[in-house]
């Protein structure tokens, strides 16, 4: 049976500080956290690949709730999420994307850790692949990912933006 709901994705910004970034949710949570600096064609091209059927709405209104959290984390005041989130990936990278977001604040932890965590040691390539999936960044902490020889590694939103996570977090 096919089903062809079209699901309603609502997009807004986030611009403060310096950081500029665009976030998008369903009525079921935070689907999608932008690049630093990335333009709105950066969520219309995973909207087409990953939520085909989905319809993309301009509303800040809808987009307030998070954009508030994100705001209050960015500031250094929020060391913990309290939003719903509306994943959709493989089995595979929902349990890297689970593990992610059980990696304390202002820690770092390796990919081999991460793959270790799910149990499937031999799986680190695929871990990476899984974390550069990630369409949530900063509530799934990829950020928190680093290779094991501490270098800082792929980050969709650029090293720059993950540097700049990393050294909030130290703060």
């Amino acid at each position: 049976m096919k089903h062809n709901q079209e699901e309603t994705i609502y997009y807004g910004k986030l611009e403060h500080n310096g950081w500029s970034f665009y976030l998008a949710a369903t009525d079921n949570g935070l689907c999608y956290v932008g690049s630093q600096n990335k333009e709105i064609d950066e969520i219309e091209a995973w909207a087409d690949k990953k939520r085909a059927d989905s319809e993309l709405v301009h509303d800040e209104g809808k987009i307030n709730c998070y954009k508030e959290q994100l705001i209050s984390y960015l500031d250094g005041e929020r060391k913990k999420f309290d939003l719903a989130m509306d994943l959709k990936g493989t089995a595979f990278q929902e349990s890297v994307w689970e593990a992610l977001q059980h990696i304390p604040y202002g820690e770092t932890v390796s990919y081999m850790n991460i793959a270790e965590k799910i149990e499937k040691p031999k799986a680190v390539r695929a871990v990476g692949a899984a974390i550069g999936a990630n369409p949530v960044m900063i509530l799934v902490p990829c950020h928190r990912v680093i290779a094991k020889d501490g270098k800082l590694t792929g980050f969709r939103g650029g090293i720059p933006m993950k540097e700049s996570l990393l050294e909030l977090e130290r703060r």
